[in-house]
């Protein structure tokens, strides 16, 4: 406060912020609709942490590469779509639980096209593995 350039920079801080809120509101709610994973939404940092029921299929293909389930079905979303997300077997989650770390930082503009392929896909894995 006090110095010329405070106006500017709060403003665009403001925006930011905003713009971030918006972002993981969007993808929050995105992974809320996609069967068998839940999501809360983010409170301070830059992640969402998504949880999945991986189906019985899925993990029985994991176990065959000798991965964990959510590492599979990160894998597998890189390959299908090129979108990486952080299997929460990394972070030392529950034993039978799978999780996912995902940061919300594409564009705003981008958002829709980066949902529509992780719900496309995550539908087609869901019915490959059911």
């Amino acid at each position: 406060p006090g110095e010329p350039s405070y106006a500017l920079y709060d403003e665009e801080r403001s925006q930011l912020l905003s713009s971030l809120h918006r972002r993981a509101q969007l993808f929050c709610d995105a992974f809320n609709e996609m069967e068998g994973v839940s999501c809360n939404r983010a409170e301070g940092a830059l992640y969402l942490f998504p949880s999945i029921t991986v189906p019985s299929k899925a993990r029985e293909a994991a176990r065959a590469e000798g991965i964990e389930p959510d590492a599979f079905y990160a894998q597998q979303l890189l390959d299908a779509t090129g979108i990486c997300i952080v299997p929460g077997s990394g972070f030392r989650q529950r034993d039978g639980t799978s999780h996912l770390r995902f940061a919300f930082l594409p564009a705003e503009e981008d958002i829709a096209a980066v949902v529509g392929l992780m719900k496309d896909f995550h539908q087609k894995f869901m019915q490959e593995y059911a």
